[in-house]
């Protein structure tokens, strides 16, 4: 589903909410004059059907877009056929509530490469991917499934595997974690050059339908010799957000942008406005 504009807010619900529910931090979102917010079903799917119906009431009359973030625990190449099981269950679920609550886009980290050959890894999560999004569309479940750009060398999710698998399977599209690019890279995608060169790729491989269509991540962070450490607030970190933005502006995208920093919606504001005063610029 093409986007109209590109919109800011947060993973989960923002600290300053009257409680901690998603409800309340969805008007909380709208009060901030946000646009988005990521439902993190991180430690597992625990929302009823009653619950999911009154946030999609909630986000419809706070205009507010939702995504929701998948349990972290999924490893679509685990040896294990009860982990695979369990994996494809877990991303199942997500989506079948997460569509309860009006969200388009299931963001989850895919897998782990376990020491085997990347390709055949490749091809394994592609093969449980059209699994699932089979079982979806059989069940009239309407969501996008976007596996995610990784923060660590030892995860599948490079930026070149998530956008070749958003090509191939119909259904599927990328979430690009900027942050973890730049982790994932040792601080080297980290400038207008290389941020344009991302945008160019999603490009070639998504049309422009993709820059439409866009749900990525942005918040500062640290990284060692593994990648990705821990999220950051934008202040504290070295990641070049400035130049993000401004590739943003200059291939006018639309989608989401999600702040995955501590501070949530301090940096979201924060991304938002730069964003606004780079338009202004024109």
């Amino acid at each position: 589903m093409a986007h109209s504009k590109l919109l800011f807010g947060t993973a989960g619900t923002p600290h300053s909410s009257r409680k901690k529910s998603s409800i309340e931090g969805i008007r909380r979102i709208h009060e901030l004059g946000l646009g988005c917010m990521e439902l993190e079903f991180v430690r597992g799917v625990k929302m009823g059907e009653k619950t999911a119906r009154k946030i999609h009431d909630t986000s419809r009359s706070e205009n507010v877009k939702l995504s929701v973030h998948a349990p972290y625990y999924i490893n679509l190449n685990s040896m294990e056929e009860d982990k695979v099981k369990s994996s494809i269950e877990r991303i199942y679920k997500s989506a079948r509530i997460g569509a309860l609550c009006g969200a388009d886009s299931i963001v989850f980290h895919p897998a782990y490469y376990q020491k085997t050959d990347p390709v055949k890894v490749y091809q394994k999560v592609a093969q449980m991917l059209v699994e699932i999004r089979t079982i979806l569309d059989d069940e009239g479940i309407n969501v996008t499934l976007r596996p995610e750009s990784t923060g660590k060398g030892t995860q599948f999710g490079s930026i070149d595997e998530i956008l070749q698998l958003s090509a191939e399977i119909e259904g599927v599209l990328p979430c690009i974690d900027f942050s973890h690019l730049y982790a994932r890279s040792k601080g080297k995608v980290n400038s207008y050059k290389q941020f344009y060169n991302v945008m160019t790729m999603t490009e070639e491989f998504l049309g422009r339908e993709g820059l439409d269509n866009l749900h990525m991540h942005v918040s500062g962070i640290e990284y060692g010799n593994g990648g990705e450490k821990k999220h950051l607030n934008l202040e504290d970190a070295d990641f070049n957000y400035m130049d993000l933005l401004r590739t943003f502006h200059e291939f006018d995208i639309k989608g989401l942008v999600i702040c995955e920093s501590p501070n949530l919606e301090t940096d979201a504001m924060i991304l938002k406005n730069k964003y606004q005063e780079l338009k202004k610029q024109q």
